[in-house]
Parts: C-alpha cells; sequence; structure tokens
C-alpha cells in the first residue's frame, strides 16, 4: 500500500528523518513512535505531501509523491496534532463546508455528514459553535474532517495529545473502528494507547528507524533478557544471592527489598537470567532444596514502555 524508502529530510545543518525505510501494508493500523523532537511529525508531513523530502522516495500504491503528489492527496485523510477547525463555526456548519471543499455530490452530502457525525459521536454537539466545544469534541470534528471524502488512508498525528483518559478512551475506539476498513497511520507518545490500538510500531529515535515490528515481537527480541521476582521467607539475602546465583544462566540478582513480619524475614530480589531458556523450573527446585518458604514466583512481562526506553535512550 505504502512504501518509503530511504526518506531524509534536513532543516538547515539538522537532519531531522536520516534515511528512513519501511512498508504499510494495506488495512493495517501503524503506529509512529518516538519521543518528542525524534521526527515524527516530519515524517508523516512529508507521507502527505506537506513537507518534500531532501532524498529518498515515497510510493502509495501506484503513485510517487513526487510525479503523483494530487492524486496521492486525494486517497488521504490528514489530522494534524492540532485540528484546523474554524471556531466561530457551528459544527454541523463546518462539516457541511467540508463537503463542499471536498466535492461530496449534493444528493450524498447530507447522508455523509449525518455518517459522520454517528461515527464520531458528534450528533449531540452538531449545533453548538466549535469553539465551545472540549478538547475531545474537537479532535472528533477534526477526525470527521479527515474521513469526510472517505479516504483509504487516514493519517492522525497526536490524535490524543492533551485529551484526558476517558476521551483517550474514545478517540481509540473510534480509531479501531475506522481502522477495520481503511489503512492508518498514527503517530503518539503514549505507548498504551500504540500497544492498544496498532497492529504494528515503528519506533523513531533522533531521526532514525530504531524498531519496526508488532509489539508481541518487540517484546521478545528486545535486550533478549527477562527477569524473575521471588519473594522468600525464612531465607537471608546473602544465601539467596550465593544460591541462587549458582544456576547457570542467571546474571544478576538484586534485592528489591527485606520486609520483617511475624513469621520472620522475607527476602525479595529479582533475578536477570539469559535469553534463550525458561530457568523457571531450575530455579524452583534450586529453592526446594532448601528450607525457604516461597511466597511469590513470576516472570515480568517486558512492557513497551522498557522497551522505547531502551530504544530511545542514549548510548
Amino acid at each position: 500500500m505504502i512504501h518509503v524508502e530511504n526518506l531524509t529530510r534536513f532543516y538547515n545543518d539538522l537532519c531531522a528523518v536520516d534515511q528512513i525505510s519501511f512498508d504499510i501494508r494495506k488495512g493495517e493500523i501503524l503506529g509512529l513512535l518516538g519521543p518528542n523532537g525524534a521526527g515524527k511529525t516530519t515524517i508523516m508531513r512529508m507521507l502527505t505531501g506537506l513537507l518534500q523530502p531532501d532524498a529518498g522516495s515515497i510510493r502509495v500504491k501506484d503513485y510517487s509523491i513526487d510525479e503523483n503528489s494530487l492524486e496521492i492527496k486525494k486517497l488521504l485523510g490528514y489530522l494534524p496534532e492540532s485540528a484546523p477547525l474554524y471556531h466561530d463555526m457551528l459544527v454541523f456548519d463546518y462539516l457541511e463546508y467540508i463537503a463542499n471543499i471536498r466535492r461530496i455530490e449534493k444528493g450524498n452530502k447530507i447522508d455523509r455528514i449525518r455518517e459522520m457525525a454517528d461515527l464520531c459521536s458528534l450528533n449531540e454537539v452538531m449545533h453548538k459553535p466549535i469553539g465551545e466545544l472540549s478538547k475531545g469534541y474537537k479532535q472528533r470534528v477534526g477526525l470527521a474532517h479527515a474521513m469526510m471524502n472517505d479516504p483509504e488512508i487516514l493519517v492522525l498525528d497526536e490524535p490524543t495529545s492533551g485529551l484526558d483518559p476517558n476521551q483517550i478512551i474514545e478517540i481509540r475506539d473510534i480509531i479501531k473502528k475506522i481502522g477495520k476498513e481503511k489503512t492508518i497511520i498514527l503517530s503518539t507518545h503514549i505507548l498504551s494507547e500504540a500497544e492498544a490500538t496498532c497492529d504494528r510500531v515503528v519506533i523513531i529515535n533522533n531521526g532514525r528507524l530504531v524498531a519496526d515490528d508488532s509489539t508481541e515481537v518487540l517484546k521478545k527480541l528486545a535486550s533478549g533478557k527477562y527477569l524473575i521476582n521471588v519473594s522468600l521467607q525464612q531465607a537471608d539475602i546473602v544465601s539467596v544471592k550465593k544460591e541462587l546465583g549458582a544456576v547457570d544462566g542467571v546474571t544478576d540478582i538484586s534485592r528489591v527489598r527485606v520486609n520483617d513480619g511475624s513469621n520472620g524475614e522475607t527476602v525479595h530480589v529479582k533475578l536477570t537470567c539469559k535469553p534463550g531458556s525458561d530457568l523457571r523450573e531450575t530455579i524452583y527446585l534450586k529453592i526446594k532444596q532448601t528450607d525457604w518458604i516461597l511466597l511469590n514466583f513470576h516472570q515480568e512481562t517486558r512492557s513497551l514502555e522498557n522497551i522505547f526506553r531502551e530504544l530511545t535512550t542514549e548510548n
């Protein structure tokens, strides 16, 4: 559907996007992740034809962004981070204005506006001035604007920025619903949003691509090491480090805390284990040979947040 190859963009001497390549499949919701200033918005603006790349190429279906920019724009709906709304207009009047700009046929125009109002849950505010709406409703109006011409591809730049948790969930649900029929490119730095919404994520740092895969695959591959949390009663930290540190594959043991309770001291430790093997059975059998009482034993699930920090932190 979309092919990006060696995409590069400079602002004077600053390389904002550095030879980035990726593909987006039809019907996919792609999350473009990265810290502030990573180059996400610049990539979005180049994908939508608002910025010209200094090098590299973008192809959408059979069209090149250099030669067929207008044809590509007809396939796109774009919602920038700050939705370009006319705050003095009523919501209905604004959507009718957008329908006219998009040359929606007169016989279909009202039906299309109603369809967008239903999809984006705008029926309650259709006759209110946009300036009086909450940030969440303004984002919905912007989304209805981007969807008015029924585009094949929807490009959303930080669509939930500045929203409260309830509004984020509402916008996320709308995006999921749209994603059943459209190809969506979604930029965000809210990791829970990407994990809950996207089929695949591309992580950008300092203008470079540092990861490209589903969140589940990234969790398995990033760093490779995994952690096991253990809580033991009637044990001391010196003995725990000595016994469990002898297990082949355990590379580090760190004390989380020690609690004094009515049943004696409880030691909480975190074991760092090498990738490639499951050491849980070996560690359990090692503990079973002692007089320690096992209160807690579980492997940590790697979060997208941890992976994001590893990939976007210097050095």
